[in-house]
């Protein structure tokens, strides 16, 4: 029978309400008394033909068997496949999201931590647009599990010996502060079968106690004086507090309370200490939740502040590390900036040339798809490359005109140059092979190029990169004493030196690039702006195909408008215009 508009509202609402007290019981890892709470949803489901819930109730039913006995899964991957089907049908984001999450799950604890991650992905995209039964917190909490290396832990009442295990495991291998404060909290209101738990760090400079973490409130970073509040108060007293009955201690301030709308019943608040048992933090626990906080709690929590105080201040001191080297890097950079521009203002006839190079042989790097590392390594030989020029006479260095074989031979010599100073700057081992690429960019692949008469692949592959990003940006620059080369002798030079001066690999690479990535590093030289059609066209052709263009009598006439257009931008013709 057809039920009414105001009965199909009506049990919408009181279906919604027991899934969300089905949730949070599951958030507790109580899954037995979730799996009733589903179970009574599902009955009351029946006939309703509401199925976005019955599909919901169906995932939350399967998995929930499954972790309450891994001997169904086959029965529950069963159950949480028909959910799928009902999820499609219903067109769902909210149900297909729980269909994803409750795959993910089974995979997280069969040990199957790829296709978990990529069903827990699935599932938080599902709630980009709609977190109905706020369930955000949950799903990048089990993706930041797999991603640390955790196992998934069913948790239970155990003996508190067998949970201190667990705690241990999961914090050993974290160092991101952040995440490491909220994955403490989480096992220890787990542990000890708390509501709440935050995880408070001494900051002595400042003298403030801070966080990130609050569970069931924002994520956001709380600071307050280390001298106020309860944990303010065992952090400086040393001592530990076990309040039954929160609103009957004079110590305890309501206000929060009050502003949250949470009501705090019972409190465990401990100092955590290091190995020299010094303080550098405290936990509070909030609202046993069955009766009040035990003597065993008191000893648990005690021994959980061991394992995190030794993996809070090795999280501290790797953070410590991270800026070190963040502030190594910069100065590191600053100093090969310095560098590069100390070029520019000695050879104003090339000044951006090094840029240029350096542009040209990242478009070629992120063709071949090398790694972030190799990239970098490259990227600062390319700014270097021609650094040896400061041991050039300006007489030579700054001539306008044809070289005389004397002066040929001596402008080579800035490759050795090269090699020689930055052969002395004391780089980590990762830098090393700047030194190497930057002086092997006048290498030929025949081995008839200078200075060291390095062949094939003998020269380092940075170098090949830089060797055609050097010669092309070269012969594409306008100087002062000639114009630019035509393009379609420039790409000719490309082609017909592969093999010999190039690797061939490189080359054909560079003359796949699209035009609107090599007409960008053109407009740094004239600081001209790039309409965005023309921008658009362009980003479907290479220099191949303006090669083949130039050389086919039958052009097409997109393909002749392709080429103007091409040929506009690389004249420097263009206008200030964005289009």
């Amino acid at each position: 029978m057809e039920q009414s508009v105001e009965t199909q509202t009506e049990l919408r609402t009181n279906i919604k309400n027991i899934i969300t007290d089905a949730i949070n019981i599951l958030k507790n890892k109580d899954y037995i008394n979730a799996h009733t709470k589903f179970l009574q949803a599902q009955e009351l489901l029946k006939n309703s033909g509401l199925s976005s819930y019955i599909s919901i109730c169906l995932s939350m039913n399967g998995m929930c068997e499954y972790l309450t006995d891994k001997n169904t899964y086959k029965e529950a991957l069963a159950l949480i496949n028909d959910s799928g089907y009902m999820a499609e049908f219903s067109k769902s984001k909210t149900a297909l999201m729980f269909y994803q999450y409750a795959l993910g799950t089974i995979n997280f604890v069969e040990g199957n931590t790829d296709v978990a991650l990529i069903h827990y992905n699935n599932a938080l995209d599902l709630l980009h647009e709609n977190d109905e039964f706020e369930f955000t917190e949950e799903i990048e909490l089990r993706i930041r599990q797999i991603k640390n290396g955790l196992d998934f832990s069913v948790q239970t009442k155990n003996d508190p010996l067998v949970s201190l295990v667990k705690i241990g495991r999961s914090i050993t291998a974290l160092t991101d502060i952040n995440v490491l404060l909220k994955v403490i909290a989480e096992e220890t209101k787990n542990a000890i079968q708390a509501d709440r738990c935050t995880v408070f760090l001494w900051d002595k400079e400042k003298d403030e106690l801070w966080s990130k973490v609050a569970l069931g409130l924002d994520d956001t970073e709380i600071r307050f004086p280390a001298d106020k509040g309860l944990a303010g108060y065992v952090v400086k007293t040393g001592e530990s507090l076990n309040i039954a009955d929160a609103y009957n201690d004079p110590r305890f301030n309501p206000e929060v309370d009050k502003e949250t709308g949470y009501r705090t019943k019972t409190i465990l608040c401990m100092p955590i200490k290091n190995n020299n048992q010094e303080i550098i933090g405290a936990f509070q626990v909030l609202n046993k939740i069955d009766g009040v906080f035990t003597k065993n709690d008191e000893d648990l929590l005690v021994a959980i502040g061991g394992s995190a105080s030794i993996a809070l201040e090795n999280a501290q001191l790797f953070e410590q590390q991270k800026e070190l080297y963040k502030e190594q890097k910069q100065l590191f950079e600053s100093f090969i900036d310095t560098l590069a521009t100390s070029i520019d203002a000695r050879d104003k006839i090339t000044a951006g040339h090094s840029t240029r190079v350096k542009l040209y042989s990242m478009l070629i790097a992120d063709e071949l798809g090398l790694d972030e590392k190799s990239k970098e390594i490259i990227e600062k030989a390319a700014i270097l490359h021609d650094i040896g020029k400061i041991g050039i006479r300006d007489s030579v260095l700054q001539k306008e005109g044809k070289l005389t074989p004397e002066e040929y031979k001596h402008i080579q010599e800035h490759v050795q140059i090269t090699h020689n100073i930055l052969g002395k700057i004391n780089m980590s081992e990762n830098f090393k092979m700047i030194t190497e690429i930057a002086c092997s960019h006048h290498e030929k692949y025949d081995g008839s190029g200078y200075y060291r008469h390095l062949k094939g692949e003998e020269i380092p592959y940075g170098g090949r990169i830089l060797a055609v990003s050097d010669v092309f940006d070269a012969i594409t620059s306008r100087r002062h004493y000639r114009d630019k080369m035509p393009i379609g002798n420039v790409i000719n030079i490309l082609m017909q030196d592969s093999g010999t001066h190039f690797d061939k690999n490189i080359v054909d690479v560079f003359l796949k690039i699209s035009l609107d990535k090599i007409i960008k590093v053109f407009l740094t030289e004239n600081h001209n702006s790039f309409k965005d059609d023309d921008r658009e066209l362009l980003s479907h052709y290479n220099l191949q195909d303006i090669h083949n263009f130039i050389n086919n009598e039958n052009a097409t006439g997109e393909q002749k408008h392709v080429l103007e257009l091409f040929n506009f931008y690389y004249s420097g013709n263009s206008t200030n215009n964005e289009g």
